[in-house]
């Protein structure tokens, strides 16, 4: 019997999760990406291995607290007029998704997928070798405001968080943070079960170089399309190449949607920008045993890199190639000034687009339509988080394995 065969299109870590996942398992498989890794979101983001977010943000208390979270007022949410008739069918479609009903059937969907999150991390740092690149030690939430910290603390540790926990910061670890920070927090929550990856390029290329080791097969090259012929998937490279296998896993995080149009339809992804700000650091400006640090009250998260420390922070629903909004870096280096963050550091702009599906769940499954074909995108905010059990996931589809997480919920015909 010949060896089964895959191609991956993707070059995110939800695709290199799924491309390793696949050759691990005895598949044969080729990896193909165009080889920019700082234009993915999974280069961009904060390396926060958030087991905690097991609530999808299609919620009625996101629709609620929308019109106090625009970045017109103050905070995080930026629906530029400009781009109204390509956000605005996304928002009807989260209308819908907020309902009571969904919202509690996402969140049943969500809750084990996010449980087997970090422990499928954990496997996969040993397997590729690389443990040191992974931290488990959980995170801070630091709040500010005088009049609604002690509220804001006793309402996140009563919230369920599923394999994530949460407790008050205890006097020691308040007053670290503290001494850290120049606005000095007024209360703190310390959460335990999440996590974050220490470097992100060099897990990629970690990654990369065990897939390569294992007899994976890597490619540089755009895909240009997919066409369906005799009822299989077949990529289009810019190489002219086409490219077919026993599966052909679609997992090109935004670029997902133009890929799959052709073959199932309208597929309503949305670009969900993020922005960045990174400056190299010092043990005097965040010590490495310090794990990320998110600041509710300014809608940022801070994690320490191997060289860098990075602030992260936005929701643009926009154009996938529309020109960033400077307001965003500049309101980010406020917050880095007021919080006293390498004050002396240049501080280098980054913007990305998470890629967004209305309900708040990614797309994992496989298609009606081809034979042989998978698909893996659509994570949001939760790529880096969800990417190895992804893999894993794809795999079980692949291999015919029984899936170790109930797949119906991110079925990508549910829309």
């Amino acid at each position: 019997m010949s060896q089964p065969t895959a191609v991956v299109l993707g070059g995110g870590c939800v695709g290199a999760a799924s491309a390793w996942a696949l050759q691990r398992a005895g598949v044969q498989t080729r990896w193909i990406d165009r080889g920019e890794p700082e234009r993915a979101a999974s280069f961009g983001n904060a390396g926060h291995i958030a087991t905690e977010q097991i609530h999808p943000l299609a919620s009625l208390e996101t629709l609620i607290s929308l019109p106090r979270q625009l970045f017109l007022v103050g905070g995080p949410v930026g629906l530029p007029l400009r781009h109204l008739r390509h956000w605005l069918p996304f928002g009807l479609r989260l209308l819908a998704a907020a309902r009571p009903s969904r919202f509690q059937a996402g969140c049943a969907a969500l809750k084990p997928l996010m449980a087997a999150a970090l422990p499928a991390w954990g496997h996969l740092a040993q397997e590729i070798g690389a443990p040191e690149l992974l931290r488990t030690d959980g995170h801070f939430a630091a709040f500010e405001r005088v009049g609604t910290a002690a509220e804001a603390v006793r309402a996140a540790v009563a919230t369920e968080y599923g394999y994530a926990t949460a407790r008050i910061a205890t006097a020691e670890e308040l007053a670290l943070l503290r001494a850290r920070f120049a606005n000095r927090p007024t209360a703190a929550v310390r959460f335990a079960n999440t996590g974050q990856v220490v470097d992100l390029s060099e897990w990629l290329r970690r990654l990369g170089a065990a897939f390569s080791q294992a007899g994976g097969i890597t490619t540089r090259a755009e895909v240009l399309a997919l066409t369906l012929t005799e009822g299989r998937a077949t990529a289009l490279l810019d190489t002219g190449e086409q490219v077919s296998a026993d599966h052909v896993v679609v997992a090109a995080g935004i670029g997902s949607a133009a890929l799959l149009q052709p073959l199932v339809g309208a597929v309503p992804l949305i670009a969900e920008r993020g922005y960045h700000l990174d400056a190299l650091v010092s043990e005097a400006d965040w010590p490495r045993d310090l794990p990320p640090v998110a600041f509710p009250d300014r809608s940022t998260i801070v994690t320490r890199f191997a060289h860098s420390l990075r602030m992260t922070g936005f929701t643009e629903f926009a154009v996938e190639g529309a020109a960033p909004d400077p307001r965003k870096w500049t309101r980010l280096e406020a917050h880095a000034t007021a919080l006293g963050l390498a004050a002396g550091s240049e501080r280098r702009r980054w913007v990305g687009c998470r890629p967004t599906l209305p309900d708040y769940l990614p797309a994992i499954g496989r298609s009606r339509v081809a034979g042989n074909l998978l698909y893996a995108f659509g994570h949001n905010h939760l790529g880096v988080t969800l990417s190895a059990i992804t893999g894993r996931l794809v795999a079980d589809l692949a291999c015919g394995r029984t899936p170790a997480v109930p797949l119906a919920p991110f079925d990508l015909h549910r829309f």
